[in-house]
Protein backbone atom coordinates (compact mmCIF):
# COMPACT_ATOMS: atom_id res chain seq x y z
CA UNK A 1 0.00 0.00 0.00
CA UNK A 2 1.16 3.42 -0.72
CA UNK A 3 2.37 6.05 1.69
CA UNK A 4 3.07 9.33 2.36
CA UNK A 5 6.57 9.20 2.31
CA UNK A 6 6.71 6.99 -0.86
CA UNK A 7 4.61 10.05 -2.66
CA UNK A 8 6.92 12.79 -1.14
CA UNK A 9 10.52 10.45 -2.41
CA UNK A 10 12.66 10.90 -5.39
CA UNK A 11 11.39 9.27 -7.35
CA UNK A 12 8.00 9.22 -6.66
CA UNK A 13 6.86 5.60 -5.54
CA UNK A 14 4.10 5.58 -7.54
CA UNK A 15 5.94 6.89 -11.09
CA UNK A 16 6.79 3.64 -12.33
CA UNK A 17 3.77 2.39 -12.81
CA UNK A 18 2.77 5.78 -15.26
CA UNK A 19 5.60 4.77 -17.17
CA UNK A 20 3.95 5.82 -20.30
CA UNK A 21 3.01 9.56 -19.58
CA UNK A 22 6.68 9.61 -18.29
CA UNK A 23 6.21 11.22 -14.89
CA UNK A 24 9.23 10.91 -13.44
CA UNK A 25 10.75 13.18 -16.26
CA UNK A 26 8.71 15.50 -16.71
CA UNK A 27 7.17 18.45 -14.91
CA UNK A 28 3.63 17.45 -14.86
CA UNK A 29 1.67 20.20 -13.46
CA UNK A 30 -1.65 19.83 -14.51
CA UNK A 31 -2.82 17.43 -11.94
CA UNK A 32 -6.03 19.59 -11.53
CA UNK A 33 -7.17 19.45 -15.56
CA UNK A 34 -5.38 16.43 -17.19
CA UNK A 35 -3.62 13.91 -14.87
CA UNK A 36 -1.78 11.10 -16.20
CA UNK A 37 -3.32 7.53 -16.59
CA UNK A 38 -1.31 4.22 -14.80
CA UNK A 39 -0.33 2.22 -17.68
CA UNK A 40 -3.13 -0.41 -16.74
CA UNK A 41 -5.22 2.16 -18.52
CA UNK A 42 -3.79 0.80 -22.24
CA UNK A 43 -4.86 -2.86 -20.82
CA UNK A 44 -8.30 -1.57 -20.56
CA UNK A 45 -8.79 0.11 -23.66
CA UNK A 46 -7.44 -3.24 -25.29
CA UNK A 47 -9.33 -5.23 -23.90
CA UNK A 48 -12.45 -3.23 -25.11
CA UNK A 49 -11.38 -3.78 -28.80
CA UNK A 50 -10.67 -7.23 -28.37
CA UNK A 51 -14.61 -7.97 -26.90
CA UNK A 52 -15.68 -5.98 -29.70
CA UNK A 53 -13.84 -8.46 -32.19
CA UNK A 54 -14.91 -11.70 -30.58
CA UNK A 55 -18.50 -10.65 -29.38
CA UNK A 56 -19.59 -8.07 -32.11
CA UNK A 57 -22.60 -6.88 -30.97
CA UNK A 58 -22.93 -9.11 -28.24
CA UNK A 59 -20.18 -7.17 -26.68
CA UNK A 60 -22.89 -4.94 -24.64
CA UNK A 61 -23.37 -7.52 -21.64
CA UNK A 62 -19.75 -6.91 -20.63
CA UNK A 63 -19.80 -3.22 -21.44
CA UNK A 64 -22.40 -2.70 -19.37
CA UNK A 65 -20.88 -4.68 -16.76
CA UNK A 66 -18.07 -2.28 -16.94
CA UNK A 67 -19.96 0.32 -16.72
CA UNK A 68 -21.70 -1.08 -13.36
CA UNK A 69 -18.20 -0.93 -11.92
CA UNK A 70 -17.31 3.01 -12.64
CA UNK A 71 -20.70 3.23 -11.15
CA UNK A 72 -19.96 1.60 -7.85
CA UNK A 73 -16.65 3.45 -8.01
CA UNK A 74 -18.85 6.56 -7.77
CA UNK A 75 -20.87 5.13 -5.18
CA UNK A 76 -17.66 5.04 -3.17
CA UNK A 77 -15.81 8.24 -3.65
CA UNK A 78 -19.81 9.93 -2.59
CA UNK A 79 -20.30 7.07 0.35
CA UNK A 80 -23.73 6.42 -0.73
CA UNK A 81 -23.49 2.70 -1.27
CA UNK A 82 -26.90 2.62 -2.38
CA UNK A 83 -27.16 5.55 -4.40
CA UNK A 84 -28.40 5.83 -8.28
CA UNK A 85 -25.73 6.91 -10.10
CA UNK A 86 -26.34 7.94 -14.65
CA UNK A 87 -23.21 7.82 -16.38
CA UNK A 88 -21.91 10.23 -19.18
CA UNK A 89 -19.93 11.20 -21.79
CA UNK A 90 -19.75 14.46 -20.13
CA UNK A 91 -20.88 16.85 -17.22
CA UNK A 92 -22.98 19.08 -19.66
CA UNK A 93 -24.93 16.12 -21.51
CA UNK A 94 -25.94 14.98 -18.26
CA UNK A 95 -26.80 18.75 -16.54
CA UNK A 96 -28.73 19.51 -19.41
CA UNK A 97 -31.22 16.53 -19.01
CA UNK A 98 -31.70 17.38 -15.32
CA UNK A 99 -32.07 21.15 -16.60
CA UNK A 100 -34.90 19.86 -19.30
CA UNK A 101 -36.56 18.20 -16.27
CA UNK A 102 -37.71 21.18 -14.35
CA UNK A 103 -40.56 23.03 -14.58
CA UNK A 104 -39.07 26.54 -15.35
CA UNK A 105 -42.57 28.01 -16.27
CA UNK A 106 -43.69 27.56 -13.00
CA UNK A 107 -40.37 27.89 -11.09
CA UNK A 108 -38.39 30.36 -13.40
CA UNK A 109 -35.42 30.97 -11.15
CA UNK A 110 -31.99 29.27 -11.06
CA UNK A 111 -29.85 30.59 -8.62
CA UNK A 112 -25.72 29.82 -9.14
CA UNK A 113 -22.59 31.74 -8.58
CA UNK A 114 -20.22 33.73 -10.55
CA UNK A 115 -16.95 30.81 -9.75
CA UNK A 116 -18.48 28.40 -11.74
CA UNK A 117 -17.10 26.01 -14.65
CA UNK A 118 -17.84 26.72 -18.40
CA UNK A 119 -20.41 23.81 -18.28
CA UNK A 120 -22.79 25.63 -16.37
CA UNK A 121 -21.29 28.83 -16.89
CA UNK A 122 -22.15 29.02 -20.84
CA UNK A 123 -25.56 27.05 -20.62
CA UNK A 124 -27.48 29.06 -17.83
CA UNK A 125 -26.12 31.93 -19.81
CA UNK A 126 -28.02 31.19 -22.46
CA UNK A 127 -30.90 30.40 -20.45
CA UNK A 128 -30.79 33.65 -19.07
CA UNK A 129 -31.23 35.09 -22.66
CA UNK A 130 -34.13 32.92 -23.23
CA UNK A 131 -35.81 34.86 -20.38
CA UNK A 132 -35.18 32.06 -17.69
CA UNK A 133 -34.12 34.75 -14.34
CA UNK A 134 -30.72 33.64 -13.63
CA UNK A 135 -28.73 34.55 -9.78
CA UNK A 136 -25.40 35.16 -10.25
CA UNK A 137 -23.83 35.19 -6.42
CA UNK A 138 -20.38 36.31 -5.94
CA UNK A 139 -18.21 33.45 -5.48
CA UNK A 140 -15.93 35.51 -3.22
CA UNK A 141 -15.93 35.13 -0.40
CA UNK A 142 -16.31 31.41 -0.83
CA UNK A 143 -16.76 30.92 2.87
CA UNK A 144 -20.21 32.77 3.01
CA UNK A 145 -20.80 31.37 -0.80
CA UNK A 146 -23.53 28.80 0.59
CA UNK A 147 -24.86 31.29 2.89
CA UNK A 148 -25.48 33.50 0.73
CA UNK A 149 -27.22 31.26 -1.79
CA UNK A 150 -29.87 30.17 0.77
CA UNK A 151 -30.81 33.25 1.39
CA UNK A 152 -31.05 33.44 -2.14
CA UNK A 153 -34.23 30.52 -2.78
CA UNK A 154 -37.44 31.36 -3.01
CA UNK A 155 -40.65 29.72 -4.10
CA UNK A 156 -39.58 30.65 -7.40
CA UNK A 157 -36.63 28.85 -7.34
CA UNK A 158 -36.06 25.39 -9.53
CA UNK A 159 -32.79 24.72 -8.71
CA UNK A 160 -29.30 26.38 -6.80
CA UNK A 161 -25.95 25.16 -8.96
CA UNK A 162 -22.71 25.52 -7.02
CA UNK A 163 -19.24 24.10 -7.04
CA UNK A 164 -18.17 21.96 -4.06
CA UNK A 165 -14.09 23.43 -4.71
CA UNK A 166 -14.32 26.78 -6.87
CA UNK A 167 -12.35 25.58 -10.21
CA UNK A 168 -10.37 28.78 -10.69
CA UNK A 169 -9.16 29.59 -7.26
CA UNK A 170 -8.98 25.86 -5.47
CA UNK A 171 -11.25 27.10 -2.93
CA UNK A 172 -13.37 25.30 -0.64
CA UNK A 173 -16.86 26.13 -0.77
CA UNK A 174 -18.41 24.91 2.74
CA UNK A 175 -21.95 25.06 3.91
CA UNK A 176 -23.26 23.19 1.27
CA UNK A 177 -25.51 21.07 3.53
CA UNK A 178 -27.10 24.50 4.87
CA UNK A 179 -28.04 24.78 1.24
CA UNK A 180 -29.93 21.46 0.44
CA UNK A 181 -32.23 21.79 3.90
CA UNK A 182 -33.24 25.62 2.59
CA UNK A 183 -33.97 24.00 -0.94
CA UNK A 184 -35.64 21.02 0.70
CA UNK A 185 -37.98 23.47 2.51
CA UNK A 186 -38.61 25.28 -0.58
CA UNK A 187 -39.19 22.39 -3.35
CA UNK A 188 -36.19 23.83 -5.08
CA UNK A 189 -33.01 21.14 -6.64
CA UNK A 190 -29.52 21.45 -5.29
CA UNK A 191 -26.77 20.71 -7.58
CA UNK A 192 -23.37 20.18 -6.92
CA UNK A 193 -20.61 20.22 -9.16
CA UNK A 194 -18.21 18.36 -7.37
CA UNK A 195 -15.89 17.74 -10.51
CA UNK A 196 -12.67 19.61 -8.39
CA UNK A 197 -13.67 17.39 -5.45
CA UNK A 198 -13.77 13.65 -6.28
CA UNK A 199 -10.34 12.37 -5.38
CA UNK A 200 -9.22 15.30 -3.79
CA UNK A 201 -11.66 15.54 -0.65
CA UNK A 202 -13.04 13.23 1.18
CA UNK A 203 -17.27 13.69 -0.08
CA UNK A 204 -19.03 11.58 2.13
CA UNK A 205 -22.57 13.31 0.64
CA UNK A 206 -25.24 11.99 3.55
CA UNK A 207 -22.79 13.29 6.32
CA UNK A 208 -22.58 16.50 4.91
CA UNK A 209 -26.76 16.83 4.68
CA UNK A 210 -26.37 16.37 0.71
CA UNK A 211 -28.47 13.18 0.49
CA UNK A 212 -30.93 15.01 -1.52
CA UNK A 213 -28.88 16.74 -3.69
CA UNK A 214 -27.72 15.65 -7.34
CA UNK A 215 -24.34 15.66 -7.40
CA UNK A 216 -22.02 15.76 -10.69
CA UNK A 217 -18.41 15.48 -11.63
CA UNK A 218 -16.19 13.08 -13.18
CA UNK A 219 -12.82 11.32 -13.77
CA UNK A 220 -11.14 13.39 -15.95
CA UNK A 221 -8.93 15.18 -13.54
CA UNK A 222 -8.37 13.64 -10.27
CA UNK A 223 -8.90 9.99 -10.70
CA UNK A 224 -7.17 9.61 -13.77
CA UNK A 225 -10.31 7.96 -16.36
CA UNK A 226 -9.83 9.87 -19.06
CA UNK A 227 -12.32 11.48 -21.54
CA UNK A 228 -16.06 10.15 -21.11
CA UNK A 229 -15.91 9.02 -17.72
CA UNK A 230 -18.91 10.93 -16.00
CA UNK A 231 -21.92 10.89 -13.51
CA UNK A 232 -25.11 12.55 -12.00
CA UNK A 233 -25.76 11.25 -8.69
CA UNK A 234 -29.67 11.07 -8.67
CA UNK A 235 -31.24 12.33 -5.47
CA UNK A 236 -34.03 9.81 -4.22
CA UNK A 237 -36.83 12.14 -5.74
CA UNK A 238 -35.32 12.02 -9.08
CA UNK A 239 -38.14 9.00 -10.10
CA UNK A 240 -40.45 11.80 -9.63
CA UNK A 241 -39.23 13.92 -12.75
CA UNK A 242 -39.63 13.10 -16.31
CA UNK A 243 -36.25 14.67 -18.34
CA UNK A 244 -37.65 15.89 -21.74
CA UNK A 245 -34.09 15.39 -23.52
CA UNK A 246 -34.03 11.54 -22.98
CA UNK A 247 -32.22 9.11 -25.09
CA UNK A 248 -34.01 5.63 -26.28
CA UNK A 249 -31.75 4.11 -23.39
CA UNK A 250 -34.19 5.27 -21.04
CA UNK A 251 -37.03 3.26 -22.18
CA UNK A 252 -35.24 0.12 -21.14
CA UNK A 253 -37.54 -1.35 -18.84
CA UNK A 254 -40.23 0.87 -19.78
CA UNK A 255 -42.99 -1.98 -18.13
CA UNK A 256 -41.94 -0.12 -14.74
CA UNK A 257 -42.08 2.70 -15.57
CA UNK A 258 -45.82 3.53 -15.12
CA UNK A 259 -46.81 5.28 -18.31
CA UNK A 260 -50.17 6.34 -19.90
CA UNK A 261 -50.74 5.23 -23.36
CA UNK A 262 -49.57 7.99 -25.25
CA UNK A 263 -47.00 8.80 -22.62
CA UNK A 264 -43.79 8.82 -23.54
CA UNK A 265 -42.21 5.87 -20.88
CA UNK A 266 -38.58 5.67 -18.87
CA UNK A 267 -37.64 2.96 -16.88
CA UNK A 268 -37.04 2.48 -13.14
CA UNK A 269 -34.24 4.14 -11.32
CA UNK A 270 -31.05 5.70 -12.95
CA UNK A 271 -32.37 3.81 -16.43
CA UNK A 272 -35.22 7.21 -16.26
CA UNK A 273 -31.89 9.67 -16.89
CA UNK A 274 -30.57 7.41 -19.65
CA UNK A 275 -28.85 8.65 -22.93
CA UNK A 276 -28.21 6.56 -25.95
CA UNK A 277 -25.39 4.31 -27.74
CA UNK A 278 -22.00 5.56 -26.44
CA UNK A 279 -18.52 4.25 -26.71
CA UNK A 280 -17.81 1.88 -23.85
CA UNK A 281 -14.29 2.36 -24.00
CA UNK A 282 -14.02 4.91 -21.54
CA UNK A 283 -15.55 2.34 -19.10
CA UNK A 284 -13.07 -0.53 -19.72
CA UNK A 285 -10.44 2.15 -19.08
CA UNK A 286 -12.19 3.50 -15.46
CA UNK A 287 -12.40 0.29 -14.18
CA UNK A 288 -8.83 -1.12 -14.64
CA UNK A 289 -8.10 2.32 -13.03
CA UNK A 290 -10.51 2.29 -10.49
CA UNK A 291 -8.98 -1.63 -9.62
CA UNK A 292 -5.58 0.19 -9.67
CA UNK A 293 -6.58 3.33 -7.04
CA UNK A 294 -7.89 0.14 -4.62
CA UNK A 295 -4.76 -1.71 -4.98
CA UNK A 296 -2.54 1.04 -4.13
CA UNK A 297 -4.56 2.16 -1.60
CA UNK A 298 -5.29 5.16 -3.06
CA UNK A 299 -8.48 5.88 -0.97
CA UNK A 300 -10.31 9.45 -0.57
CA UNK A 301 -8.40 10.11 3.04
CA UNK A 302 -5.11 9.42 1.82
CA UNK A 303 -5.78 10.94 -1.35
CA UNK A 304 -6.83 14.21 1.00
CA UNK A 305 -3.28 13.98 3.11
CA UNK A 306 -1.61 13.80 -0.02
CA UNK A 307 -2.80 16.79 -1.64
CA UNK A 308 -3.05 18.94 1.20
CA UNK A 309 0.94 18.15 1.63
CA UNK A 310 1.31 18.77 -2.28
CA UNK A 311 -0.50 21.88 -2.02
CA UNK A 312 1.54 23.04 1.15
CA UNK A 313 4.84 21.67 -0.48
CA UNK A 314 3.65 24.23 -3.85
CA UNK A 315 2.73 27.51 -0.89
CA UNK A 316 6.09 27.01 0.95
CA UNK A 317 8.05 27.04 -2.35
CA UNK A 318 5.98 29.98 -4.04
CA UNK A 319 6.34 32.08 -0.52
CA UNK A 320 10.06 31.66 -0.68
CA UNK A 321 10.53 33.01 -4.21
CA UNK A 322 9.06 36.07 -2.35
CA UNK A 323 7.72 37.64 -5.77
CA UNK A 324 6.43 41.33 -5.92
CA UNK A 325 3.04 40.95 -5.07
CA UNK A 326 2.26 43.17 -8.42
CA UNK A 327 3.76 40.49 -10.48
CA UNK A 328 2.30 37.49 -9.12
CA UNK A 329 0.77 36.27 -5.72
CA UNK A 330 -1.54 34.13 -3.31
CA UNK A 331 -3.87 35.04 -1.42
CA UNK A 332 -2.32 34.12 2.24
CA UNK A 333 -5.49 34.72 4.45
CA UNK A 334 -6.54 31.46 2.67
CA UNK A 335 -4.96 27.97 5.05
CA UNK A 336 -4.18 24.97 2.89
CA UNK A 337 -6.82 23.18 4.84
CA UNK A 338 -9.43 25.51 2.86
CA UNK A 339 -7.82 24.75 -0.75
CA UNK A 340 -8.70 21.77 -3.29
CA UNK A 341 -5.92 20.06 -5.05
CA UNK A 342 -4.47 22.90 -6.74
CA UNK A 343 -2.28 25.87 -6.02
CA UNK A 344 -3.93 29.33 -8.17
CA UNK A 345 -1.94 32.31 -8.44
CA UNK A 346 -3.22 35.64 -8.84
CA UNK A 347 -0.88 37.42 -11.66
CA UNK A 348 -1.89 39.64 -15.11
CA UNK A 349 0.91 38.02 -16.46
CA UNK A 350 -0.97 34.53 -15.90
CA UNK A 351 -0.66 33.18 -20.11
CA UNK A 352 2.93 34.60 -20.52
CA UNK A 353 4.14 33.31 -17.52
CA UNK A 354 2.28 29.51 -18.73
CA UNK A 355 3.91 29.75 -22.00
CA UNK A 356 7.48 30.12 -20.46
CA UNK A 357 6.98 27.47 -17.69
CA UNK A 358 6.16 25.38 -21.16
CA UNK A 359 9.10 26.21 -23.03
CA UNK A 360 10.88 25.11 -19.68
CA UNK A 361 9.47 21.98 -19.60
CA UNK A 362 6.71 22.68 -16.79
CA UNK A 363 3.18 22.02 -18.24
CA UNK A 364 0.66 24.61 -15.87
CA UNK A 365 -2.43 26.07 -17.30
CA UNK A 366 -3.78 29.85 -16.67
CA UNK A 367 -7.36 30.91 -16.38
CA UNK A 368 -8.25 34.52 -16.68
CA UNK A 369 -5.73 35.99 -14.08
CA UNK A 370 -4.79 33.18 -11.97
CA UNK A 371 -1.57 30.65 -12.85
CA UNK A 372 -2.98 27.16 -11.62
CA UNK A 373 -0.07 24.79 -10.79
CA UNK A 374 -1.55 21.38 -10.05
CA UNK A 375 0.20 18.44 -8.05
CA UNK A 376 -0.79 14.73 -8.59
CA UNK A 377 0.61 12.02 -6.55
CA UNK A 378 2.85 10.35 -8.76
CA UNK A 379 5.32 13.72 -8.46
CA UNK A 380 7.98 13.64 -5.80
CA UNK A 381 8.24 17.02 -3.38
CA UNK A 382 11.54 17.39 -5.33
CA UNK A 383 9.76 17.89 -9.04
CA UNK A 384 7.14 20.49 -7.04
CA UNK A 385 10.12 22.39 -6.15
CA UNK A 386 11.48 22.71 -8.90
CA UNK A 387 9.09 23.74 -10.80
CA UNK A 388 8.11 27.00 -8.59
CA UNK A 389 12.17 27.50 -8.69
CA UNK A 390 11.40 27.98 -13.03
CA UNK A 391 8.53 30.68 -12.27
CA UNK A 392 11.04 32.23 -10.09
CA UNK A 393 13.13 32.24 -12.77
CA UNK A 394 10.19 33.73 -15.19
CA UNK A 395 9.22 36.27 -12.17
CA UNK A 396 12.46 37.69 -11.60
CA UNK A 397 12.34 38.86 -14.55
CA UNK A 398 9.11 40.52 -14.96
CA UNK A 399 10.35 42.20 -11.69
Amino acid sequence: MTDLAGVRASPNVLAPHYSRFRVAERLLLTGHSHQAWPDVAALGQAEAFDDAALDVDRKWAKAFARAERVRAGFRAWLGDPLGEVVLGASTHDLVVRLLSALDLRRRPRLVTSDGEFHTLRRQLGRLAEEGVELVRLPAAPASTLAARAAAAVDDRTAAVLLSAVLFETSRLVPGLGEVAAVCRRRGAQLVIDAYHALGVLQLPIHAMGLGSAWVTGGGYKYLQLGEGNCFLRLPPHAATLRPVITGWFAEFDTLAGGARPGETAYGPGATRWAGSTYDPTSHYRASRVLEFFAGHGLTPSFLRSVYRHQVGVLCEAFDALDAPAAVITRDRTVSVGDLGGFLALRTPHSARLQAGLAERGVATDSRGDYLRLGPAPYLSDTQLRDAVGELGTLVRGLA
